[in-house]
Formats: structure tokens, sequence, C-alpha cells
């Protein structure tokens, strides 16, 4: 007997998104496990402390790929908390390896979750841009991600305090960014100077965003923070302080 499989209705492809971004998981899973066995076969110590090393790097890899999942589209999602969870991995996959601290602040906003996700990749893209091409020279290097409220209007800035560069250069990877931007019905404006380079994207709320940011108002007035330390340590819950933190291995407050 022959039977045909319906297809789902899918008319944005979040189907087929979610399935590849199934199967990537799977594949890492695998290949953290092949080389998981390779190190504990090998009896040579550099050997094993080198695949150990890559080991690490692709659990990194995972945890930024994980973070990175688009949320439910039938529901508003904790903007701030999705970010913090964001943040926290690429600063363990990331920023600390190369010693960059990243002070992370946010204001309680909930967003539609594809709008959310989109959010986040801009974020991981921007943060990844500072990675690649920001000079610190003598400074100690900071990044920082503010995802602020201002009336209908998101802005969301990431910044660095590295040397001037190519602004032209850093741009030029930035494609994603734009067209994430223009799918939000907003825009990203970029800023090269000695102090340092800042990207603010801004974008409107949407209705159901609107009555969930009123809400939220009427119920608390303070923005949220966190405490995220270092590589191997657990990520701490959400918290209400009075200030922005840091993100960084030494896990300081300034």
């Amino acid at each position: 007997m022959t039977k045909h499989i319906a297809p789902l209705p899918d008319p944005d492809g979040s189907l087929l998104l979610r399935e590849l971004n199934h199967r990537v998981n799977n594949e890492l899973t695998s290949t953290i496990c092949t080389i998981s066995a390779k190190a504990v076969e090998s009896d040579d110590v550099a050997v094993k402390a080198a695949l150990l090393d890559v080991v690490d790097l692709l659990h990194g890899y995972a945890d930024v790929h994980k973070a990175l999942r688009m949320p439910d589209r039938g529901h508003l999602t904790d903007a701030a908390t999705y970010l913090q969870h964001l943040c926290f991995s690429i600063t363990k996959y990331r920023l600390d390896r190369l010693s960059i601290g990243l002070l992370y602040s946010a204001d309680d906003l909930r967003l539609e979750g594809e709008r959310c996700w989109k959010l986040g990749l801009i974020v991981s893209e921007l943060l990844t841009n500072v990675a690649r091409h920001a000079r610190f020279d003598d400074r100690h290097p900071e990044a920082k991600v503010k995802l602020l409220l201002a009336g209908k209007v998101v802005r969301c800035s990431v910044s660095d305090n590295g040397s001037a560069s190519d602004l032209v250069a850093r741009v030029r990877e930035l494609t994603i960014v734009g067209e994430s931007a223009s799918s939000l019905a907003g825009h990203v404006h970029a800023s090269c100077a000695a102090e340092g380079s800042s990207f603010l994207l801004t974008f409107p709320l949407t209705e159901s965003e609107q009555r969930a940011a009123g809400a939220l108002m009427l119920s608390s007035s303070e923005g949220r923070c966190v405490v995220l330390t270092g590589r191997r340590s657990q990520e701490p819950k959400m918290q209400r302080l009075a200030r922005p933190v840091v993100l960084n291995a030494a896990c300081s407050t300034r």
C-alpha cells in the first residue's frame, strides 16, 4: 500500500530553517563525539591536549548556534533574556579568547519570535565584526551591547573602544545585518572614530509588541542587567540591578 506524505504549510520557510538548524546541531554533536574519542585513545599528551582544545572550541560554537535558535513564532519572546544568553555564548566562544570584555545592558522588552531572532542575528554579526576588525592597541579591549526601548522604537547598539579602522571594510561584511534590519522596517547607522566604532540599529515595535511594552511599563520601570562569568562557568539567572555589568572572564563590575 502506498501512502503520500502531506506537506505542511510553511509559507515563510521557517520549517526548512528549523530542519537545517537541527541537522547542523546533529553534525556538530557527531563531530565533537568523534574528536573526543580520538583524544581519549591518544597516548600523546600534546595530541590529546590539542584535540581537547578543538572539542572546547566546537562546544563554544555549538552553544552560539543553539543560542541563535528561532523562538516560537506564535508567542512574544523576552528579548533581554534572549540576547543575554546569546551574548554569554559569544563571550565564551570568541571574545574571551581575545581578552575582550563585554558590557551588556537591556530594558525589559518583548518581541515577536522571528523578529527577536533577527535581532539576535544582527547582534551576533556585529560582535563577530568587533572580534575580527577592532584594533585596541594599548587599551583594555571592551565591547558594549545596549538594548533600549524609546517610546515605540527599539534602539540596539553594539560598540567597541578599538582604534579607528576602515569603516568601509567593516561594513562590507555586514550584508546580513542590513537585510535583517530592513526586514524589521529599521535601519543601521555606523560610525567610526578615534575612540572606537559604533553600530546603532533602530526599528519600530509592532502593535502586539507595543501592547506588551505598555504592560511592562506598568509593572516595572527598571532595566535588566546580568553578571556573566568566565568560559567554563554557568550562566546566572537575570537579575535586576541599577547598572550594567561586565561579561568577561574576570567577572568584574564597573
